[in-house]
Formats: structure tokens, C-alpha cells, sequence
């Protein structure tokens, strides 16, 4: 163990004992019971708060530092796909010519989504392969980027895949680098940073991710849980198609337990409606009812899906054979008395039919009564027999045999990436985490990409990335996956938690407001006892960021946890709204180049603005209540503070409005790792890195894979102190989701 990971520990479990000692206390002795409207969210916010802070100290509990990579094996085969829908030409080349020019023997394919002739053009000059979309995707949802990356796998063959974003220019090593770590078997992915070159030093938009692609990624890395992040990732093919057999299989395995469901519920239905003295017909239903229950039980055992459904559509035929046959039996037999009556016979012949009408009733048949005057109600009894047990067995059959195994609502049966939601990354990451794969963080830059250079195209980035991770949480929560580790359920939970945190954050503006404006006090006091068990927390929480962070900025991360909160609700509500409700999330591709000048858009930042203009009138309000004795100094003085620090916050979103790139130059390209090694080399923990953060398709001949020339956030993750300063930090993922 370093000695920096070692001081990690010792402060996450300072943080952790004074965190919950904090809250624990607030709960038991310090909460306003008399201003309980405001009193229960604010502890409701700590407690939120707490619960962030623990899981990113579990998250730094085993940060690896992986050291200088093992070289590449010779003669893997490699696809290098980038992705694109409706990026200018120029910018698509400019990295499938990069791509190209990569090192490690590999075949280069533009995924063109948006089957543009010119981009095909450009590309077949170039010597590079392009894949769009065939006709089988007409009239059948896409899926946005995981889509585009289902169609080109069914297109390809190599063992290995690097995917990028349209704007990641890679590095000519990218390969060299990466590929070494899947000497190991289980290796599914390895994820490398993403960096902007096109964001200046101070970073206005918050597009770096220097804490997420650095301490969060290794973090969870040391849990094998990395995350895939949409773009400059290798990702082993044989795991994504193994993920897509099984996803397929899982959902046609459901699709009969479904109709086995139904069939039960069917063939009781039929039952009911049955005669207790139609023993043929019960006792066939009752086979059928017991045919159903052993066919669960087998695929509960994991018994072959085809031997099940084959075993028990066999029984169910000979079944439903049986009873054709009796119900014809009894048609013939009903029918010739029908026919004895119509010839008018005479009474005389009534003691023989009579004697007919008691074999039919011995052999479990239609039985009419010996009363001949009743026979008109006999014959229309006979009219309207129920034949549902017959259809029921029929049903019964037509319900398994109908079992979706085309998925015909899809272009392909096999979907290897995630199409659940909008963030496909995050999904397929952990799918493949939940089938006994695992994943590498490789802390290096290898790729310079675009981030968005103006307002509303990053608030679009960001509401879809956030949008995306609660899609996963509320349909994949990986709390409730049995196949994931404890600790890896706990890294996904981590970043689906973190985007909870706008909640909290109207909580920490509101207190302040209420307290200067009313004088309504959401803790029972500002006493000694409360300072001692808060201010030590906060400042070991701030002492751990530190430790973590090892000298990358983090604060334009803190402000934009907290600024950005309309956005976190927002995204929380439309996926809810889109899982539970069906709505759609409009979902919209990210603009790769600077809109138009559009002046300052002051109207996406209102909720902002209000909170701003809110907190400055409640701090000269409180001021004036001081100067006339309606309030104690402390508490003004504590909560006027805390008004001046949420305002300091919410500055970045004041200068993110009046941004213009072309007046600041971009900043420095991070500087390689120079790795240092020990012995039979291990890393030595020498602070010498800085990370920022199923048929052909249409396709283009593919360039040669000759060695020298060769033919897309996931969420973020935050932590803050559970106090009224709703002070967050939060790193977003810059994969750049289409």
C-alpha cells in the first residue's frame, strides 16, 4: 500500500465516523421539530449528503494506480470504429485519417448513421472502410449510437474493438498502449480518458473531467468496476457477443415463461368453466395445467431452452389431439340425434332414444334430458355448448409457439450494446460486469477530442448524460442485480445516486432564505455542541478532496454540481416519466461544432438567476433584521455565509452566459505519464501523471491491415459535505453520447 492511499483510508474513515456522527446527532437532538417544513428536508439533504460522502470514500478505498502497461500481443485483429450521424466531413476524416495512421496493425471503419454519400465518398478515397445502415433498420427503432454500433458489429470481424466519437482525434500508440491488458482472458474493456482540446485553462463550461478521469476512474477500477465511457475504449468482441446471445436468450427464455404464465392462468379459467362431470376434458386440462408447471420447473433448472418449449408443445399436440377427437366423437353423436329428432319420431321410439342419451351420459358426453318436452331447451343448451377447453389447449399452444425468437420488433436479434437507454455505455459496462467481466481504467491521454463551446449545446450534453444514468438506475438498479459484486453494485449506485443531488441542492438555497427572511431556525441552535461535530467534518471532507484530487482542480466541478441543479431535476423527472409514463426524452445529438452566436442566453440559466436574486434580497433582509434586533449575530453572520459561498457557486453560471471561445486561447495538452518502476515492475507511487478530464450490412471495402498502414457522460460522480452549504463536487464523464 502507498503511503498516499494509506492516508486516503485513515481520512475516509475519519470523514466516515464524523459524518455519521454529525447526522446521527441532527437527527436524534438537533432538528427544529416546530419548523419541521423546513427542518426534516434539511437533515433529509445532510443525510443525502452523508450518504454521497460514503460512497465516494469507498470509491477511493481502492485506487489503482496501474503503472506502464504490458506491450501488445502480436497479431490480434482490430476494428477502429468511429461513429458519426451528422458531424461535417472535414472533422470525421480528420480522425478516421488519425485512426488510420495508428500504429498497431488494425482495420479503420466509419460508422456512418447518417448514410451520407459525400462522407462514404471521402472515405473510400481515403482507403478507409464505411458501414451504414442496411434496410433491415427501416421502420425499426434505432437506438441512437448503440444502434450504429450493433448494425457495424454483425459487419465485422475483428477480435478487438477501438470505438471513438466522430471528434476523437486519437494518438498513433492508442493501440500499443491498450491492448497488453488483455493478455488476461476476463478483460472486456479498457477505458483511457477523454480530453478537450478545445477548452481553455480556466475551462468556463466545466467540460474537463480531471477528478472522473483520474481518481473516480481508478477508484472504481480497483473495484473492477471502470466504467465505460462511450468513446476511446478497447472493448473485447467476443464479450460483447456473448452479452448479446445471452440478453437475447434471457429475453426469449422470459418471452416463455411469460406465456406459461398466461397458460396457467388460461387453463384455470377453462377449468372453472368445466362440469364436474366432464372428466375427459378436466383430466385433459389438468394434464395440460401439470405440462405447464414441469415445463417452469425445467427452465428454472437451466435446462435447454428448445428441449423445453419441443417437450412440452409434443405433449400439449398429443393432448390437444385427444380431445378433437372426443369432441368429434360427440359431435357425431349429438349430431345423429339431432338428426333422429328432425325425422319426427314417434313416441314409439322413445325408449330407444332415451337408452342412447344414457350411453352419451356414461361416456362423459353431451346428455339431453329424458323429458321429450324439454328437448327444445336441450337443443339450445347444445347450441351454445362452451368449447374453451378445446381452444384453451389450443391457446395454450399457440401462446408458446408464438414466442418472439426473431425479436421481429428489431433490425437484428442480437443487440450486444445496451438499448435501454441513452447512455448505452454505462448499461453495457455493467451488463458485462454482471456476467464475470472485468474492466481497466488506463490513466493516459491518447485521444484529444471537441467539447461544446457554447451554453446550450453543454446543458444538452449534460440533461441527456443525466437523463441516461437514471434511465439505467430505475431500469437496471444495481442494487437489485444478483451477478454484480456488493462493491461494484456500489460504484454504479454511486454515480446514479450523485445525480439525485439537485433535490438536496434547493434545500441548501432555500435554508439560508428562511432563516434571513423569517428568522425560522431549521436546528434546534447554533450551540457549541453543533459547531464542534460539523466543522471538523467539513474540513476532514475537504482534506480528503485534496488528498484525492492531488493537485487537479476540482472547484469548477464543485460549482457545477450545484449551479446545474435544474438540470438534475429535470433529468431525473423525464426519465421517470419516460421509464414509468412512455414520454419521450426528445432526444438530440450533440452539435460537434460552436452554434451561431445567439447573444447571452440568459433565459436557460432562470432558475439561477431566481435563486441568485433570492439569496441576495434574503441577505439584505437579514442584514436589516440584525441592525434592528430581530436577529442574533451568529445566526446572521453563519447564514450570510453561506449566501455569499452559494453565490460564489452560482458565478460560473454568469461567466458560462457571456463565454465566447474565440476570445480565450485553449489550454495545454496534458503531459504524458512518465511511469516509474520497481523491481519486476510494479508502479511506484510517484505522483508523475496528470489525467484531465444476423446478415451482411451495406459496407465500403475496408482499408488493408497491413502493420505500417491501416485501412461515445457516463454520469458523473459527487460528494459533498451534508451541510447547509450544499457545498458538491461532481466529475462528469466526457464521453460525448450521441
Amino acid at each position: 500500500m502507498t503511503r498516499r492511499l494509506l492516508a486516503i483510508r485513515v481520512i475516509v474513515v475519519l470523514v466516515a465516523l464524523l459524518g455519521i456522527n454529525y447526522v446521527v446527532w441532527r437527527w436524534l437532538f438537533s432538528v427544529a421539530w416546530d419548523a419541521w417544513w423546513i427542518a426534516v428536508p434539511l437533515v433529509l439533504a445532510e443525510t443525502y449528503s452523508l450518504i454521497d460522502s460514503l460512497l465516494f470514500g469507498l470509491t477511493m478505498w481502492r485506487l489503482r494506480e496501474r503503472g506502464e502497461p504490458v506491450p501488445p500481443p502480436p497479431g490480434r485483429t482490430v476494428d477502429v470504429f468511429i461513429t458519426t450521424y451528422n458531424e461535417p466531413v472535414e472533422m470525421v476524416m480528420e480522425t478516421a485519417l488519425a485512426a488510420r495512421d495508428i500504429t498497431y496493425p488494425h482495420s479503420t471503419w466509419i460508422l456512418d448513421d447518417g448514410n451520407r454519400p459525400e462522407m462514404r465518398a471521402a472515405a473510400e478515397a481515403a482507403g478507409i472502410g464505411w458501414i451504414t445502415r442496411s434496410s433491415d433498420w427501416i421502420g425499426m427503432p434505432r437506438h441512437a449510437k448503440a444502434g450504429n454500433l450493433n448494425n457495424a458489429l454483425l459487419s465485422t470481424e475483428g477480435e478487438f474493438l477501438l470505438i471513438l466519437d466522430a471528434d476523437q482525434v486519437p494518438l498513433p500508440e492508442i493501440l500499443d498502449r491498450t491492448l497488453g491488458y488483455f493478455n488476461d482472458e476476463q478483460m472486456a474493456l479498457v477505458q483511457t480518458p477523454q480530453w478537450f482540446k478545445n477548452v481553455p485553462a480556466r475551462d468556463p463550461l466545466g467540460s474537463q473531467a480531471p477528478l472522473f478521469y483520474g481518481p473516480i476512474q481508478q477508484g472504481k477500477d480497483g473495484w473492477n468496476a471502470a466504467f465505460f465511457c462511450g468513446s476511446n475504449a478497447v472493448i473485447r468482441r467476443e464479450a460483447l457477443m456473448q452479452l448479446g446471445i445471452a440478453r437475447y436468450a434471457a429475453e426469449v427464455e422470459e418471452g416463455v415463461h411469460r406465456a406459461l404464465r398466461t397458460a396457467r392462468t388460461v387453463l384455470r379459467h377453462a377449468m372453472e368453466s368445466t362440469g364436474p362431470d366432464d372428466h375427459q376434458v378436466r383430466g385433459a386440462l389438468a394434464e395440460v395445467l401439470h405440462d405447464v408447471g414441469r415445463a417452469q420447473r425445467a427452465l428454472d433448472r437451466g435446462e435447454a431452452l428448445f428441449d423445453v418449449t419441443y417437450r412440452f408443445q409434443q405433449r400439449v399436440a398429443a393432448v390437444r389431439r385427444s380431445l378433437v377427437a372426443a369432441d368429434l366423437e360427440a359431435l357425431q353423436a349429438d349430431l345423429a340425434i339431432i338428426a333422429e329428432l328432425e325425422a319426427g319420431l314417434d313416441d314409439a321410439s322413445a325408449p330407444a332414444l332415451d337408452a342412447r342419451v344414457h350411453d352419451h351420459a356414461q361416456d362423459g358426453l353431451t346428455v339431453l334430458p329424458e323429458d321429450p318436452y324439454a328437448m327444445p331447451d336441450a337443443l339450445d343448451a347444445l347450441a351454445a355448448r362452451d368449447w374453451s377447453p378445446l381452444g384453451a389447449v389450443q391457446g395454450v399452444e399457440a401462446l408458446v409457439a408464438a414466442v418472439d425468437v426473431g425479436r421481429s420488433g428489431e433490425a437484428q436479434p442480437i443487440m450486444p450494446l445496451a438499448t435501454i437507454s441513452v447512455t448505452e455505455d454505462m448499461a453495457t459496462c455493467m451488463r458485462l460486469h454482471g456476467m464475470g467481466w472485468r474492466s481497466a481504467y488506463h490513466d493516459e491521454v491518447l485521444a484529444h477530442g471537441l467539447a461544446p463551446e457554447d451554453l446550450p449545446t453543454m446543458l444538452t450534453q449534460r440533461l441527456r448524460w443525466a437523463q441516461g444514468t437514471v434511465q439505467v438506475m430505475l431500469r437496471e438498479n444495481p442494487l437489485t442485480q444478483p451477478r454484480l459484486t456488493w462493491t461494484q453494485r456500489l460504484m454504479y449506485f454511486a454515480t446514479m445516486w450523485s445525480y439525485l443531488s439537485g433535490f438536496a441542492a434547493i434545500v441548501y438555497i432555500a435554508a439560508p432564505i428562511v432563516y434571513l427572511v423569517f428568522g425560522v431556525l431549521p436546528v434546534q441552535a447554533f450551540s457549541v455542541d453543533f459547531f464542534l461535530r460539523l466543522v471538523p467534518f467539513l474540513v476532514l471532507n475537504q482534506l480528503l478532496f485534496a488528498v484525492v484530487a492531488n493537485g487537479r482542480p476540482t472547484w469548477r466541478g464543485q460549482q457545477y454540481s450545484l449551479a446545474l441543479f435544474p438540470v438534475w431535476i429535470k433529468s431525473f423527472t423525464s426519465a421517470f416519466g419516460n421509464v414509468f409514463l412512455g414520454r419521450s426524452l426528445d432526444f438530440a445529438v450533440t452539435p460537434k461544432t460552436r452554434r451561431e452566436d445567439q447573444g447571452n442566453r440568459w433565459d436557460l440559466v432562470r432558475p439561477q438567476l431566481w435563486a441568485m436574486g433570492l439569496l441576495v434580497a434574503a441577505a439584505v433582509i437579514g442584514l436589516v433584521r440584525l441592525a434592528v434586533g430581530q436577529a442574533t449575530a451568529l445566526g446572521a453572520l453563519v447564514n450570510i455565509g453561506w449566501v455569499l459561498f452559494d453565490l460564489l457557486i452560482f458565478s460560473v453560471i454568469l461567466q458560462a452566459v457571456r463565454y465566447r471561445p474565440e476570445t480565450e486561447e485553449p489550454a495545454a495538452a496534458p503531459p504524458r505519464p512518465v511511469p516509474v518502476l520497481v523491481g519486476a515492475g510494479a508502479p511506484l507511487d510517484v505522483e508523475t501523471r496528470i489525467a484531465l478530464s444476423v446478415r451482411p450490412r451495406e459496407t465500403a471495402a475496408p482499408s488493408p491491415t497491413t502493420p505500417a498502414t491501416t485501412p461515445t457522460g457516463t454520469g458523473l460522480d459527487r460528494s459533498h459535505p451534508p451541510t447547509g452549504t450544499a457545498e458538491q463536487v461532481h466529475e462528469h464523464d466526457t464521453g460525448d453520447r450521441r
